[in-house]
């Protein structure tokens, strides 16, 4: 089946360029505060998914929506069940990473020549490969128009065979992720539709061309008991300008994002930039191995996950890594303590605002943040109940709550941050949460003692003036007229 018969990809031309793809969207969470895992958690997310039907959006074809998904913990017991059916002995938890990936069906390239790309890129990055499993779908619950562009959908399971020290499970696996997608890229296999939903120790993503109500229906695993989360992020897409595609469903690897970022082209430019001038002792010779981190012609919320993801396999925590990328207005004229004043300057400096009206949530899979940008655009609501249940949603009632069961509501304000920590099973408030990330180091003391200001710099007594004619010259080069001067 040749999918770009019924829904090619759009290239640039005209006044039309794959960057301006951005989502107005749903957003929710349902999360077990003290990081207790249940299916229930999986139902409640998926419920509040429903939910959020009236946020996402559908063409011709009422059946096939713009996209809809889930990410949640990898349930090891569900996958431990599996494997054992067919002999297989996965090792614990922790130890071992889950590919999602979407294969293109095409009648030209077989599934075997993806996978058999996919195991070349696995043996070189010294991983071990433990299983490849079919997902289990049923097409039939799906729009046609879904379907007939539906990718072949395949898991597969590595763990490491000789770890670096230096290296966690995650980055070894992040650098395993970039290796595939250039190994595809630069082979006679479809690139554009080929795509690693995830691929991590810890999170997993179900999504795809659907409507909210078609997840649970068409991936057959979530309705499984062994399916078990403590958190649940979900997301019903609403593509403003673009066609809708299963890739461009949320949630992406670590991100759900309700919004636009209207910066994300200068964001992107300034990463390539810099990239000649990364160093790090984690990736030692494997850092060429990741760029570019991010590329021009996808959508703005794949760039920012992107962003994320680099911050993340550096060692910095999710809530450090939204401060980075999200920050709140730190101006002169703003109120707020001196270390945290310097945080924010001194990441100026290496990371620009990804600004826009947006709400993101993010997950390294142990954390749950969100923030809110600045102009607060995009509203996030959440409430607490009783017995440990955490709901928060792009809008309230996302899931039916009876009064007496809410132990308090509450909503992100403009600029402000919400951290879930599943470990210590603590909600975090804005206040705390950046107290703590911008005393981790000496920040302030940084600035005095590094950085260079332009305005400090002397003027050269020996400044060459350049003759007249010259000048005059270049202005003729680049158009000037007496006009504009």
């Amino acid at each position: 089946m040749n999918t770009d018969k019924h829904i090619p990809n759009i290239k640039q031309q005209g006044l039309y360029s794959p960057e301006f793809e951005h989502d107005a969207c749903g957003v929710g969470m349902v999360a077990n505060i003290k990081g207790n895992k249940s299916h229930d958690i999986i139902f409640r997310g998926l419920d509040a998914l429903c939910h959020l039907g009236h946020r996402g959006a559908s063409g011709a074809d009422p059946e096939t929506g713009d996209g809809a998904g889930i990410i949640c913990q990898i349930p090891h017991d569900f996958f431990k069940q599996q494997s054992l059916s067919e002999n297989i002995s996965l090792p614990n938890s922790g130890d071992y990473g889950v590919g999602m990936v979407f294969i293109p069906q095409n009648d030209s390239i077989s599934t075997d020549e993806y996978k058999t790309t996919i195991l070349n890129s696995i043996e070189q990055e010294n991983f071990e490969l433990i299983w490849w499993r079919e997902v289990p779908v049923d097409p039939t619950k799906i729009g046609s128009a879904a379907n007939i562009v539906r990718p072949h959908i395949v898991q597969f399971f590595v763990t490491k065979r000789q770890q670096n020290l230096n290296q966690s499970l995650d980055l070894s696996l992040y650098i395993l992720r970039k290796n595939i997608e250039k190994q595809v890229s630069s082979s006679k296999l479809n690139s554009d539709d080929f795509y690693i939903c995830s691929l991590s120790s810890s999170t997993i993503v179900y999504k795809g061309l659907l409507v909210p109500e078609q997840v649970s229906d068409f991936f057959i695993d979530l309705n499984d008991q062994a399916f078990q989360s403590s958190f649940a992020l979900v997301h019903s897409r609403f593509s403003t300008n673009t066609l809708g595609s299963w890739k461009l469903a949320h949630p992406y690897r670590f991100v759900v994002h309700n919004g636009e970022i209207n910066t994300v082209k200068g964001n992107i430019n300034w990463m390539l930039s810099r990239e000649n001038a990364f160093q790090s002792n984690q990736f030692g010779d494997d850092l060429d191995k990741i760029k570019p981190i991010t590329i021009h012609g996808q959508s703005d919320t794949a760039a920012l996950d992107n962003a994320l993801e680099l911050l993340l396999a550096t060692g910095r925590s999710i809530e450090h890594s939204m401060m980075m990328l999200v920050p709140e207005a730190w101006g002169d004229h703003i109120n707020m303590s001196p270390e945290k004043r310097s945080f924010y300057d001194y990441h100026s400096s290496m990371m620009e605002p990804w600004d826009g009206p947006a709400l993101v949530v993010g997950t390294d899979g142990k954390k749950v943040c969100a923030v809110l940008d600045r102009n607060g655009l995009r509203p996030c609501r959440y409430l607490v109940t009783k017995d440990d249940l955490l709901i928060m949603g792009s809008e309230t009632g996302v899931i039916e709550v009876p009064p007496e069961d809410v132990l308090f509501k509450e909503r992100i304000y403009p600029g402000r941050m919400f951290l879930l920590d599943t470990e210590s099973g603590k909600i975090i408030n804005d206040a705390e949460l950046k107290s703590s990330v911008s005393k981790q180091q000496p920040y302030g003391k940084w600035l005095e003692e590094n950085r260079i200001s332009i305005d400090n710099l002397k003027n050269s007594k020996d400044l060459l003036i350049e003759p007249k004619s010259t000048f005059i010259n270049r202005q003729n080069t680049f158009g000037y007229t007496l006009e504009e001067l």
